[in-house]
Order: structure tokens, then sequence, then C-alpha cells
């Protein structure tokens, strides 16, 4: 069974943790106190120099960064392939082993590790957990968050747009596309972007959440509740 380094509140351990869920692939969860700075111990820091989470250990192979794993896990398990239309193109599921396919899914995969980290991601991190979580720090707070409320709501217009003419992000069914920008987005109000104005967003994380297996993570029905947390108000 393979093992996954998680933190609950993580974003991208969560998107790891939702296709594990989807595919009914079992795995080890190690939960590392992430607050706590467990990840930049020497423990942690020998699996994965980089000192973050999710890292899944499986056997030999250690993956260090949730798009690699989201590839790994659904190459690996998304079930029986399937040949589609195009001469030696095979479907099965979450991923694809068409080239073509396999770029337009990847395309999507570095909008979540670029428009979304340093958007949504960002301004959930610094109004929810207190900094930005991602590595810059060379700005003040206040105008951290305030390009990454920007760069949130810009991100969030792109993928309207998308989603008025698809369902899906990339070929026209469920893919890892979906779960990798999913998380943070759907989470976007928890850093004051609101997602009111995008209504096919809105659709979207809808479907999303009805899907066999589906399973949920803090703050996608209650964006304030760390904030009250750290007020102390009920």
């Amino acid at each position: 069974m393979p093992t996954l380094y998680s933190y609950k509140e993580s974003g991208n351990s969560y998107k790891v943790r939702l296709l594990a869920a989807f595919l009914e692939v079992p795995l080890e969860v190690i939960e590392v106190d992430f607050l706590g700075n467990e990840q930049h111990g020497d423990k942690f820091v020998a699996i994965n120099p980089k000192g973050e989470v999710p890292t899944l250990v499986d056997g030999n192979l250690v993956l260090t960064d949730s798009a690699a794993i989201l590839v790994y896990l659904a190459g690996k398990h998304s079930g029986p392939y399937h040949e589609t239309t195009s001469p030696g193109s095979r479907i099965s599921g979450w991923w694809s082993s068409d080239v073509v396919e396999q770029a337009q899914v990847t395309d999507w995969l570095a909008f979540a590790a670029s428009w979304v980290q340093y958007g949504v991601f960002t301004a959930r991190a610094i109004l929810s957990f207190g900094g930005p979580y991602n590595g810059l720090g060379t700005a003040s707070m206040e105008q951290t968050l305030r390009e990454s409320q920007t760069r949130g709501e810009k991100s969030l217009k792109v993928l309207d747009q998308r989603l008025a003419r698809t369902e899906w992000l990339a070929l026209g069914r469920p893919t890892i596309a979906d779960i990798a920008v999913f998380v943070y987005v759907a989470l976007a109000p928890m850093g004051d972007i609101s997602l009111e104005p995008f209504v096919h967003v809105r659709a979207w994380i809808e479907r999303i959440k009805r899907l066999p297996r589906f399973i949920p993570i803090d703050g996608l029905d209650d964006p304030l509740y760390r904030r009250r947390e750290s007020t102390g108000k009920a």
C-alpha cells in the first residue's frame, strides 16, 4: 500500500486523497504537523528534501509534487483502458495514453501550479493560515494579498470562460485536470475572493461534488471557520 504524507487542511494533499477516493485506491495516510513545522524536521526532510506535503512513497518510488502524484495514481489505477476512435489511443477515466490528450490535461495542471497557486491559494493561505506559504515572501503581506486576490479573480474569469463551453476542463470528462484546479478554486472564499460572479465555475464545483465517492475538505461549506477559530468566536 502506498504511503501518503499529508496535512488534512492542505489542498494539495487533499487532491491526492480525493483522487484516491474516486479510484478506491487504499493509501496509508500519515498526517504531518504542518503548522508545527514537522515537514522541515530531519525525519521528514530525509524523505522529501523540499519539506513539502503531499509526498507519496510507493516502494522505492518517492513523489514530492501533487501533480506528479495525480498522474502516477491515475495512470496506474484508473482501471481498464478502452480504445478510442484515434488509432493507438486509449483512455482510462482520469488519464489517457494519448500524448495529445495528456498535453491537454497537463495544460491545466500547469494552470493549477501557477495561476491558482499564486492567486486563490495564496489569498486563502494569508487570510486563513497567517502566511502566503508560497516560497516568495519578498513583498509585504498586504501587497501579496492584494496581488493574489487580483490574480485569483483573473484565474476565475479564465475558468468561467472555459466552463461556459464545456462541463469539464479537458477531454469532455472528469480528469485529474479538474481535481488539480478544483480545490483551491472551491476554497477561494477563504481568501475573500467571491465565487458569486462566476456562474459556470460554481456549476462545475457542484458537478465535482456530486461525483461518486467525493470526499470534502474543511472550508467548502464554511469558508470562515479558521478565522472564527483564531478569534475564539463560535
